[in-house]
């Protein structure tokens, strides 16, 4: 009796740019794909060592029927696919090329027995909360993000303190002079939060921090408040231009008297990956639980 043709799946890669050894790697990834039926689109800067690999901006792959993204690089550059592709549900397969990378935690060396433990169905999905969040000016709603990582207010002159108040489900919790105010979710707690002093949360935790840099008072600390709580931060800039921050990628400049309002976003990144805890993931990048 003869078969039918072969169902075959789609796949994107994302690599970082500028990464010589993409160029040794993508050539027997793509040989890997094409022998277990997958079809694969890749990125502008992925295309480089495709060959004749159709090509898509970042953007658009959450436009396309992907079974998951390959992410080739660090952790900047899975933010960048994450933000993608988290609307339309797809899953990441984040590939660290020699980062810190508490993203993208798949060895190079072990990129095809992961491919294969996911072809299995034996992979593991880590579901990671994201922040939405909106700039209001005036009254109007000017702008809109998702963020795995953060949401950052910041100065934009260095030798200005930024000021902001900050409230909690429209209760006033104090006013804040700091270098930068960062609202990040779990995920993002070991990222900037993590460097100005915030606590580490577990990914499943079901909060955001609110961290000061620099805080102009000693009292002033990293405060830790449910996810389905409405933060937001009335901007009081002056004459001066503050700065939004999206993950350290995206942004806008502020004015004085916007006002950013961040909550839980109603879209998640999944992270495909086959073992290892968070805490492992803690003693490798943070040299945590050595004697």
């Amino acid at each position: 009796m003869a078969q039918g043709p072969v169902h075959r799946k789609a796949v994107g890669i994302v690599s970082k740019p500028n990464k010589p050894e993409v160029g040794d790697i993508i050539p027997g990834l793509i040989e890997w794909l094409s022998t277990h039926n997958f079809d694969f689109i890749v990125d502008p800067e992925t295309r480089l060592y495709a060959g004749g690999a159709p090509a898509i901006a970042r953007q658009e792959m959450g436009e396309r029927n992907l079974e998951f993204v390959i992410v080739l690089g660090g952790d900047g550059t899975l933010l960048s696919a994450a933000r993608a592709v988290a609307r339309a549900g797809i899953p990441i397969v984040g590939v660290n090329l020699g980062a810190l990378g508490f993203l993208t935690e798949v060895p190079l060396e072990e990129l095809y027995s992961t491919l294969e433990s996911i072809t299995r169905g034996s992979s593991q999905l880590d579901i990671r909360a994201m922040v939405h969040c909106e700039v209001n000016r005036d009254g109007v709603t000017v702008a809109t993000f998702d963020a795995l990582n953060d949401v950052v207010v910041g100065k934009a002159t260095i030798a200005r303190l930024n000021h902001c108040d900050v409230y909690i489900d429209t209760v006033f919790v104090s006013r804040y002079q700091a270098d930068s105010l960062i609202v990040s979710t779990p995920t993002g707690s070991t990222a900037y939060a993590l460097a100005a002093g915030g606590p580490i949360l577990m990914p499943d935790v079901e909060g955001f921090v609110v961290t000061p840099v620099s805080a102009h008072s000693l009292t002033h600390r990293p405060l830790v408040v449910r996810d389905s709580s409405r933060i937001e931060i009335l901007v009081m800039t002056g004459q001066e231009e503050a700065y939004l921050s999206i993950d350290g990628q995206a942004g806008m400049p502020l004015q004085d008297g916007d006002r950013v309002h961040c909550r839980k976003s109603q879209y998640q990144v999944k992270l495909l990956h086959t073992k290892g805890t968070f805490f492992d993931v803690l003693h490798s990048k943070l040299k945590w639980g050595q004697r």
